[in-house]
């Protein structure tokens, strides 16, 4: 298996959790080769230093691990980035959010895809978040490209889904990660459900045993998403009562 964003979070959660679950071999990659190197040392498994937004490094991190193993059963396309703003932010925020959060999971299909429909079976995981389903009242760039990565994987489990193919979509809320604290401003209303990451890889693998596209770690964010498709203007309501309280606690 591989698993992107590896070296650290969510992603050194899931090599963990493979690892001891008894996976024959895990590919770690990061854009931080240390990081990778680190905990593929500790998983026995194989570092990869790789730009998940740069096609050419997926394409060589697939065909390597291709090379070394014959097949990739499991890719996780696990990497991501924290950027905030609204429709002012910079173009390279936006630029950068779409690169990660959206075509680094076509690069990854587009190289992964082909052997595993030549044997007609295989598992594509693509981290996305709460706000890919429920949008997120301060990050539009962050908010924006995780729906648009979470509509890719739709596609993807609709196209694929009968030829063999298992598609999944994590959708957490908050997690403990360096992500969550370095953005402590914009993501405080999330801290006090924050889970830990070996908590979230732990779902993910119930999510693959049980073959559900929606992996959700947080059981309330199926409710709030049954809410938004029931009544969305109530819920947009709510979105901006939400987002006035977060600003006031944080001026």
């Amino acid at each position: 298996m591989v698993v992107t964003g590896g070296g650290g979070g969510i992603g050194s959660a899931l090599c963990r959790r493979f690892a001891a679950d008894g996976a024959k071999a895990i590919v770690v990659a990061d854009l931080k080769g240390e990081a990778a190197e680190a905990v593929a040392a500790e998983v026995g498994g194989t570092a990869v230093a790789a730009d998940v937004t740069v096609e050419t490094d997926v394409q060589a991190l697939v065909a390597g691990a291709l090379a070394a193993h014959g097949r990739v059963d499991v890719y996780c396309s696990n990497a991501g980035v924290g950027l905030g703003g609204g429709p002012e932010a910079p173009d390279d925020v936006w630029e950068r959010s779409f690169a990660v959060h959206a075509m680094a999971h076509i690069y990854a299909a587009r190289a992964v895809l082909p052997g595993m429909l030549e044997r007609g079976e295989g598992c594509f995981l693509g981290t996305i978040s709460a706000a890919g389903l429920l949008n997120h009242v301060f990050s539009a760039p962050y908010a924006v490209s995780k729906a648009a990565g979470l509509s890719f994987l739709e596609w993807l489990s609709i196209a694929y889904g009968d030829e063999g193919i298992l598609v999944s979509a994590l959708c957490p809320q908050g997690v403990r990660t360096a992500m969550l604290g370095s953005e402590a401003e914009r993501t405080s209303f999330l801290h006090a459900g924050a889970l830990e990451p070996d908590e979230v890889a732990g779902a993910v693998v119930d999510g693959l045993r049980e073959e559900r596209f929606l992996i959700l770690p947080h059981p309330e964010v199926a409710e709030y998403f049954r809410r938004k498709a029931s009544d969305y203007d109530r819920w947009l309501r709510g979105m901006r009562r939400l987002r006035e309280r977060v600003r006031g606690q944080i001026t």
